[in-house]
């Protein structure tokens, strides 16, 4: 009987602590990565496991270096950034920048 509850209850434990992750995120993606590309409307990273991740962005995204707002022209080639970004219609759109202050190893 404690077997059954047991293998009853992992699972749901399981979903709740994935849906908490979730809800932490406000179901964005979190996406870590040096940038390589920027244009008027979006920036190119690549991420720590090596893949490439362009990211849209508009006059309602948020940019951040440190505590202090920034706009886009304070991202730079070569600054590691974290956005939190919307999976829109297959295309990434950020809500929120947050522009690194040390430059990414090799950018010295």
């Amino acid at each position: 009987m404690k077997r059954t509850s047991l293998t009853l209850i992992q699972p749901l434990m399981c979903t709740l602590l994935l849906g908490t992750l979730t809800f932490a995120h406000g179901g964005m993606e979190h996406i870590l990565g040096t940038v390589t590309a920027i244009t008027d409307h979006s920036l190119s990273l690549k991420t720590r496991e090596g893949a490439t991740k362009t990211v849209e962005f508009d006059g309602e995204t948020r940019f951040l270096k440190g505590d202090a707002a920034a706009t886009v022209k304070d991202v730079q080639l070569g600054n590691r950034v974290v956005i939190h970004a919307h999976n829109r219609d297959r295309s990434l759109h950020a809500a929120e920048v947050r522009i690194g202050t040390d430059a990414a190893p090799g950018q010295h």
